[in-house]
């Protein structure tokens, strides 16, 4: 059976010829890992750092590995490298960004409105804002107590769920956000306390050990 339509037989459609690829091109970005002179460069300057009473004392203090690190990301992120130390915290090993700072960088982004967080009588959370070049209103994914639950975040040991639910509702809003909308601004990092609510906020005390020597027998 012949197949019409208004009359005319349908043709079949041609299939689209490929694009003409661009061939793809090596771009050459000097960074401090690839060019000695920016390393050497860094290193002296987390050398300093790292004796400046201003950096954290816990992670940066000391320690000009870590600064160099820093100094890396800053660059990398166009902030200072003190920007990054004070906001960037070390929790079981991983590196995570301050709530503040996940929600500073959104913003500051220049692709959205000023972020807003929308939040409910029981407490459920999202954040929103527009996209400046679409006019789309972007919404983050809802935080609602039941998911805080399900995920062991309110039971972990010195949740700050507990004692400060509101602040961790809108820091948990615009880490959903960025995961989303510009995982870029974070530089797929997580945030510390999204880190702290998988593993734990305090490290396991060291169990006390006893020792007894043959002379105390």
């Amino acid at each position: 059976m012949d197949e019409t339509k208004n009359g005319q037989a349908l043709q079949p459609q041609q299939p689209e010829a490929a694009p003409d690829l661009a061939p793809v091109q090596n771009v050459y970005t000097p960074s401090i890992w690839n060019d000695k002179k920016m390393l050497e460069s860094a290193v002296k300057a987390a050398k300093v750092m790292a004796a400046s009473d201003i950096v954290p004392e816990q992670t940066y203090r000391g320690k000009p590995e870590n600064c160099l690190i820093a100094i890396d990301m800053a660059n990398r992120l166009g902030l200072s490298p003190l920007t990054v130390m004070q906001n960037l915290y070390i929790v079981k090993g991983k590196p995570g960004w301050s709530g503040q700072f996940c929600i500073a960088a959104i913003n500051s982004s220049g692709r959205f409105s000023p972020l807003e967080f929308v939040t409910s009588e029981d407490g459920s959370c999202y954040a929103k804002a527009t996209n400046l070049q679409t006019g789309r209103v972007c919404c983050g994914t809802v935080v609602t107590w039941d998911m805080v639950k399900a995920e062991g975040w309110l039971s972990k040991n010195g949740s700050k769920w507990a004692t400060m639910p509101a602040q961790m509702f809108m820091y948990r809003a615009a880490a959903f956000f960025a995961r989303v909308y510009c995982p870029e601004v974070l530089f797929g990092l997580q945030t510390a306390d999204e880190i702290r609510d998988t593993n734990g906020y305090e490290d396991e005390a060291p169990k006390k050990v006893t020792v007894i020597s043959l002379e105390d027998a």
